[in-house]
């Protein structure tokens, strides 16, 4: 067997704490490997070691058969190793061409940049793959899929032969993916070796030659795509069988909590972001939102918590008018929000767990008397719902930035549930978590609707919305084009709506 890559007894130990615990690994050279496991499974560790960003406590890596010894990201670009990270590291300022030369860049004569051959040498290079970017394109002006490109380029541009693609589709959207997948099968059929991080599944059964499976910085397998499916990685990652089937049918539906009726709303440009959108969402159904992302589903939980400004429509929560109150009076009359950045808009990371846990409540009893804050009530608050919602934190004043993005959701989670008296609204709240954390946030969800209240899910994950959804809204260009029922729709006619196609003319 050709292995291009070998890691051999691999640990990583931060203090007492095992990231990496002798981590063997073979990689064939040509193939798409992928790496899998949970939030803190040691998968990004162990790429940084690979990477030079972290040097192993022990163990021994060999590349084309030859020990290596990696002690920064200069010996691992030497080597033929490039990093993708999963948050970029270009600069906006400068162009696509210039951050793909950075560090490397020809020179014309003894002074000046010959921004000609680096401009040519990018678009030879981003034609050989069908990267499809402009080299003159200034990365502030270009999308999130085409600086991942970029990256792509980087390490294309220094002779990179084994990629590392650190949880590449966390930002992008779904075409966005797939159009990632189209370039790494042509970096494959080229001879690049991939190592794709990530844990999601579906793309991993997608993409992948060979898995291998970490859990707790050990490896737990390594199997074939051919000999394995969802069910059995997923049971290989968190060690018990997990939640992947479509949720149970709601026991009992009841009237309509939220009505949207006829709403609007202009961008700060004044161009139509909602168009006569009209939905409602009732009592035990989770009512999913469906859309390429950008097509106003942002704008309309903006507008439903009080944040966007509406042109026209009501707003009516349990047959009370609430469009124009302020997102705290929204709140109050019954609102929860699962935000779809839970670091901007769900938590503060320098708070403590149990500020976070009652972020937004603090004003009100038993928290507050409205002027001086009851802590007895906030630590009771944040017990109970640590325990209730399996927060894994040290104690309850950890810091929300030290802990796992699966963690930091419970923590919105818990606090949305137990604030929301009526509604939930979740905007992409599984977006960036391991199938465990998933799998807890969808349990919750459920849980919420069987308990008679209204849930609206936003996701750009079709399975999701198949999963979760008693009913299916399908918004296009900031209209809602169709709502159906899930029993009487595929992944495949909601693609077609979400592109502007008609119901009435799906085939049966």
């Amino acid at each position: 067997m050709d292995y291009i890559l070998e890691l051999q007894d691999i640990c990583k130990h931060f203090g007492n704490v095992f990231a990496n615990d002798h981590v063997n690994l073979k990689v064939e050279k040509g193939t798409v490997h992928s790496i899998v496991g949970e939030n803190g499974a040691g998968k990004t560790t162990l790429m940084n070691i690979l990477y030079g960003l972290y040097k192993q406590t022990s163990g021994e890596i060999f590349i084309n058969g030859n020990k290596v010894n990696i002690e920064s990201p200069s010996d691992a670009i030497r080597l033929g190793v490039g990093m993708i990270h999963q948050h970029f590291k270009l600069i906006p300022a400068m162009s696509v061409a210039e951050n793909v030369m950075l560090g490397e860049e020809p020179i014309k004569g003894k002074l000046f940049l010959d921004l000609k051959k680096i401009n040519e040498s990018t678009l030879e290079l981003s034609d050989k793959y069908g990267l499809a970017v402009n080299p003159k394109s200034m990365v502030s002006d270009i999308s999130v899929g085409i600086r991942q490109r970029v990256e792509i380029l980087k390490a294309l541009y220094r002779n990179a032969n084994i990629l590392i693609l650190d949880e590449p589709t966390a930002l992008l959207t779904p075409q966005e993916s797939e159009d990632l997948f189209l370039i790494i099968e042509r970096l494959r059929k080229d001879g690049k070796t991939i190592l794709f991080i990530s844990h999601k599944l579906k793309e991993i059964m997608q993409i992948s030659d060979n898995i291998t499976i970490l859990r707790d910085g050990k490896v737990v397998d390594t199997v074939k795509k051919s000999e394995t499916d969802e069910v059995h990685l997923a049971r290989l990652m968190v060690g018990r069988d997990v939640f992947l089937k479509p949720a149970s049918k709601s026991k009992m539906i009841g009237e309509p909590i939220l009505k949207v009726e006829d709403i609007s709303a202009v961008n700060e440009y004044h161009h139509p972001v909602l168009t006569n959108v009209s939905f409602e969402v009732r009592s035990g159904e989770v009512l999913g939102v469906a859309g390429v992302d950008g097509n106003g589903q942002t704008e309309l939980v903006r507008a439903l918590i009080g944040l966007q400004t509406l042109t026209k429509g009501k707003i009516i929560l349990r047959d009370k008018e609430i469009t124009h109150l302020s997102v705290k009076k929204m709140r109050s009359a019954g609102i929860g929000v699962i935000p779809e950045d839970r670091l901007q808009e769900g938590l503060v990371e320098d708070f403590s767990v149990e500020e976070n846990l009652f972020l937004g409540l603090q004003r009100i009893e038993p928290f507050s008397n409205g002027n001086i804050i009851n802590w007895n009530a906030v630590h009771e608050n944040a017990d109970s719902l640590v325990k209730t919602f399996d927060i894994r934190t040290p104690n309850i004043n950890h810091k929300a930035r030290l802990l796992s993005g699966g963690n930091q959701q419970k923590i919105i989670v818990a606090r949305e549930i137990f604030h929301a008296p009526d509604t939930i609204i979740a905007a992409q709240p599984t977006r960036g978590l391991d199938i465990a954390a998933t799998d807890f946030v969808h349990e919750q969800l459920i849980k919420q609707r069987d308990s008679g209240k209204a849930v609206l899910l936003f996701s750009l994950s079709l399975d999701e919305i198949m999963l979760l959804s008693t009913r299916i809204a399908v918004i296009y260009k900031g209209s809602i084009v169709a709502i159906v029922s899930k029993d009487d729709v595929t992944p495949e006619d909601l693609g077609l709506m979400m592109l502007g196609g008609s119901y009435e003319h799906i085939p049966a």
